[in-house]
């Protein structure tokens, strides 16, 4: 009897450690970073990334890396103030942010933070400096033409109707970026973070002149047809790219878009609906769709496979004697 009650005394004992130790791990991920050390180590294994081809990198809570490195850099040196008054890890952490800003598009700031990293740090110096002089140029490139506006602004300008003025805007921030590019240490260019940077803002230029016509399609001079052609001209451009599939989303939508408006501004009963027409347009949109949904793994196959129902359900309208439906 003695030796049972043992036994239980010493069981309840185990379990009543066990479980501050499991409540402990289980909100280990919303405890703030235990140390400096440990949340550079996780930025730096994340710096070489393709975030390019590839979408950023999450950490163990889930969330971008780079955003979550900067909002730990910041806890940390709120809650370690006095530790780190001294100010020798000023330099590091300077340094820190500014690898996070840059993969955040905050390319002024990071200049900034790596020219201070420079000034504290004589071995951080040069990369810091290089640093620096690359995030400086790409945000004068990527400040130059059009940006398209917030629309939960309370006021909201117009999109300029000067196409011309707009397009040769935006070729040349993508010049200048090109020319970013290439003034990369070429024997290293591929290696370096700073091409899929640059490339990221290469094809936001390109997006942000493909929506540009996509938003003035129904008030120019051949707008769906040349909102069409920079849609795949986007495709054609960066099909490495890891928004491929959201960019061939938009033109799916874009098909399908059309021909609902051919068959508002034509009806099926007419005498003028052209058949032919209006199935060249639905396959466009539907192998499009069907292409996406084909590909496991990502969030736009459901998506997707959504529309392409919604769609081919539209398409039901349409007089079956006249329609060969997909």
């Amino acid at each position: 009897m003695l030796r049972t009650t043992t036994a239980l005394l010493l069981l309840g004992l185990a379990l009543s450690a066990c479980a501050p130790y499991t409540k402990r791990r289980a909100e280990a991920v919303y405890d703030p970073a235990e140390s400096l050390t440990e949340v550079v180590a996780v930025l730096r294994r994340h710096i070489p990334d393709d975030t390019y081809r590839f979408a950023p990198g999450r950490d163990f809570t889930g969330r971008n890396v780079y955003r979550a490195t900067l909002l730990r850099l910041e806890n940390i040196e709120r809650i370690h103030a006095d530790e780190l008054r001294s100010g020798y890890m000023d330099a590091v952490i300077d340094f820190s942010k500014a690898r996070s800003l840059e993969r955040l598009r905050g390319y002024d700031l990071a200049a900034r933070l790596y020219r201070e990293a420079a000034r504290k740090d004589k071995e951080l110096r040069e990369e810091a400096l290089t640093s620096a002089a690359i995030c400086e140029a790409i945000h004068e490139a990527a400040g130059i033409g059009l940006e398209l506006p917030d629309p939960t602004m309370p006021s909201v300008e117009p999109l300029p109707m000067d196409v011309d003025r707009v397009t040769g805007e935006l070729d040349t921030r993508v010049a200048e970026l090109v020319a970013i590019l290439s003034s990369l240490d070429t024997s290293h260019r591929e290696d370096s973070h700073y091409a899929a940077v640059v490339r990221q803002e290469i094809e936001r230029a390109d997006t942000t002149r493909a929506r540009y016509f996509l938003a003035l399609r129904p008030v120019i001079d051949d707008g769906s047809i040349r909102a069409v052609a920079e849609m795949q001209r986007l495709l054609s451009r960066h099909g490495a790219s890891q928004n491929r599939r959201r960019h061939m989303l938009e033109l799916a939508d874009l098909y399908a878009a059309i021909s609902r408006e051919y068959v508002a501004a034509v009806p099926p009963e007419g005498l003028h609906f052209d058949p032919p027409k209006f199935q060249e347009l639905v396959d466009a949109a539907a192998e499009l769709y069907r292409s996406v949904a084909a590909q496991d793994g990502t969030p736009e196959k459901l998506e997707a496979a959504r529309r392409l129902e919604a769609f081919l359900a539209f398409t039901l309208r349409v007089d079956r004697d006249r329609f060969a439906q997909p």
